[in-house]
């Protein structure tokens, strides 16, 4: 039954079934596996005559109902509960729900659950869920889990619609029984269920634990089995040429860091191996990973070999291929070097596929357009992705695939990822990390700021453009939404008021995500050529682009943004020899969320990472990582350390025994579908 459609389910008609799929349920399965968001305990059931302020579930007879409009736009019914010797009674008030009262049987036994609470001088209890008295309640007493919900369906239509697949369905075990039974974990059918309908906190706490620990588990033993795959591929051995490598440090304007020296030292290891490398450089923004990258791409070009350096957008490409060139131009290495990106005329494009395929390119850089089928490389040793998760694993393969063999693997990251998650997340790749940034590097100064004080900061931030300075204005949306409550001012919004008022005197541009990609590229160049003095954005400027120049960034609406988000957008300043200011503007003067204020303090981004982790969940990180691609994480929190080991353990262990996964369906389908948004298969 779990692969048949929602409409399958007793009671979940067409209508309803579409519903169902605006929430991502299309199947049984899907049903089971969408969790509760929270839960709610009513679990504790009085009489009429115990009740106190607050959270309730009595047992009750319910006497009468009746409802009336009161307003054009209300609607209330009320109705009498009356405990069994009547001496009791406390009113039932429900507010623009017109079918309470055709619902209720007069003189017969309720659960009745909702909040007990003053209303016009009498206390009532306000909005319950009322049901008949049986041995099984969904909707009253007892701890009711609630659901994402869209409009037409509620948490207690998709409850019935769970207690009628428990009812006619047993589920299958998903895990091998020896698993189940060395580590006392619950069986997937009570797991679930519990899931649904706990029945009390410790039997939830079990079930969370177990579908946790399967979570993991299903997700590192992916990650594993690519490792392995990976370990019986071949790749071409790279030498390490000494002089080299002393020439490119000698060349540089700046010393590297340790850290730097160290990750390189990684890389040239590998390189000499033959087995493809597949590392990942974690740094944090302004750490220096495209000059460790573009050492470690010296050796593959000084054997001939070409290196592929695939970026996440136009914009960042072109930005790499100009400080690439920088860097190897003291080397006479810079003619190596290609462009390959979509906004590039037919013409120009034709010329760089003529390069690749006869091997005077040996240095390209480009976005996705380096893995279509008119680009010929045929003797590719490296390939570097910048911002690795903005690719799809098809995207990876197909680059692999132009290779005909597996080429050595660098990918480069921004997003600073707790050590938990990276095992978990990255279990098949050998990570250096870049935890320093270059001496020198002044922090940038964050603060917090409420719509009141804009007078202040805008005569502040004018300061700094006549000191010669550069802003960026950071929004969360291009237009203004249309029949929402407004919370946050709009890209286009800002632009206007600050060139016709505030700026008006200032040269000032504005880039968002639907220009085509020459407006964009021809705007981020009058900044970066300072042609313009305030650049008003989406968050499309987020990853990688370098303006010295720039000093100041104001992010409107910051409170609708996560930790790592603010972290990457304000790394965008204090790039160069000036410090940098970043200016959280609030929507509105309510008090800042503890995640903003702890942006105020800390400059590191590990550290940032891991708060929010602690206080956002892992769905935050996977949301910036994988763009919609799905882990299938939802229960196990990665801040549980012993679930972790214990998951991981187990499927070393599982790998160990010579374990067939094929015997195991739906463990060896979840398995497969995780391979495939991993880095490697």
């Amino acid at each position: 039954m779990e692969n048949q459609p929602i409409t399958s389910v007793k009671g979940v008609g067409e209508a309803q079934g579409k519903k169902f799929e605006l929430l991502g349920i299309h199947t049984v399965s899907d049903l089971l596996e969408y969790f509760p968001r929270r839960y709610e305990d009513y679990s504790n059931v009085r009489s009429l005559g115990e009740v106190a302020p607050g959270p309730v579930t009595v047992r009750a007879t319910i006497e009468n109902a009746r409802g009336r409009h009161v307003r054009r736009a209300m609607h209330i019914t009320e109705a009498t509960a009356a405990s069994d010797d009547g001496k009791t009674r406390v009113k039932l008030i429900w507010f623009n729900q017109p079918y309470r009262a055709n619902g209720i049987k007069p003189g017969e036994q309720y659960f009745i659950s909702g909040n007990y609470e003053l209303s016009h001088g009498r206390f009532a209890i306000m909005n319950p869920s009322t049901e008949l008295i049986s041995d099984f309640p969904v909707n009253t007493a007892r701890i009711i889990p609630v659901y994402r919900e869209t409009k037409g369906l509620t948490s207690t239509q998709i409850r019935r619609a769970l207690r009628e697949v428990f009812e006619a369905e047993q589920l299958a075990e998903t895990l091998p029984a020896w698993l189940i039974k060395q580590n006392k974990l619950m069986s997937r059918q009570d797991a679930v269920h519990q899931m649904h309908f706990p029945q009390n906190n410790e039997l939830l706490a079990m079930a969370r634990w177990r579908l946790g620990f399967e979570e993991v588990f299903r997700l590192t033993l992916a990650s594993l089995l690519n490792k392995y795959e990976l370990l019986q591929d071949t790749a071409l051995t790279i030498p390490f040429k000494q002089e080299l490598a002393e020439a490119f440090v000698k060349s540089l304007p700046f010393t590297l860091m340790p850290a730097q020296k160290k990750v390189v030292w990684h890389i040239y290891k590998d390189l000499e191996k033959t087995q493809p490398m597949n590392r990942l450089v974690e740094g944090d923004v302004g750490s220096g990973k495209t000059v460790v990258a573009t050492m470690g791409a010296l050796m593959p070009l000084a054997e001939g070999y070409q290196v592929a350096f695939m970026a996440p957008t136009e914009l960042l490409a072109r930005q790499h291929a100009e400080t690439i060139y920088k860097l190897l131009e003291p080397l006479d290495m810079q003619n190596t070097l290609a462009l390959l990106v979509g906004g590039m005329k037919t013409s120009e494009k034709n010329q760089v596929y003529e390069h690749i395929a006869s091997g005077r390119a040996k240095f390209i850089i480009g976005t996705h357009a380096l893995i279509q089928e008119k680009v010929d490389m045929q003797n590719l040793g490296l390939v570097i992705i910048d911002e690795q998760h903005r690719f799809g694993v098809e995207q990876r393969k197909k680059m692999m695939a132009k290779a005909g063999h597996m080429p050595h693997m660098l990918s480069l990251t921004a997003t600073p990822i707790p050590r938990s998650l990276a095992l978990t997340l990255y279990g098949e790749l050998d990570v250096s990390i870049i935890d320093k940034k270059p001496e020198g590097r002044k922090p940038v100064i964050t603060k917090i700021t409420s719509p009141n004080s804009r007078p202040q900061l805008y005569a502040h931030i004018d300061g700094q453009l006549d000191a010669g300075r550069q802003m960026f204005v950071v929004c969360p949306l291009i237009a203004e939404s249309k029949g929402k409550a407004k919370s946050a001012r709009s890209a286009e919004e800002v632009y206007a008021d600050f060139a016709a008022h505030h700026f008006k005197h200032r040269r000032i541009g504005l880039l968002h995500g639907k220009m085509k990609p020459a407006e964009k590229n021809d705007i981020m160049q009058q900044f970066v050529s300072h042609e313009l003095d305030i650049l008003v954005s989406t968050t499309v400027i987020e990853v990688g682009v370098d303006v010295p120049n720039a000093s100041v960034m104001l992010i409107e609406g910051a409170e609708r943004c996560g930790l790592a988000q603010i972290h990457q957008l304000r790394g965008r300043v204090g790039r160069g020899q000036f410090g940098g200011y970043c200016y959280l503007m609030m929507s509105d003067s309510s008090a800042p969320p503890k995640r903003l204020e702890a942006l105020e303090q800390l400059n590191d981004g590990f550290k940032l990472a891991e708060l929010d982790l602690e206080l956002r969940g892992p769905g935050a990180i996977y949301d910036t990582l994988q763009h919609g691609h799905g882990l299938g994480l939802q229960v196990a929190k990665i801040t549980d350390v012993k679930l972790i080991a214990l998951a991981r353990q187990m499927a070393q262990t599982f790998i160990d025994m010579d374990e067939t996964l094929l015997q195991y369906k739906q463990l060896h389908k979840s398995v497969q579908a995780l391979r495939a948004v991993t880095n490697l298969n």
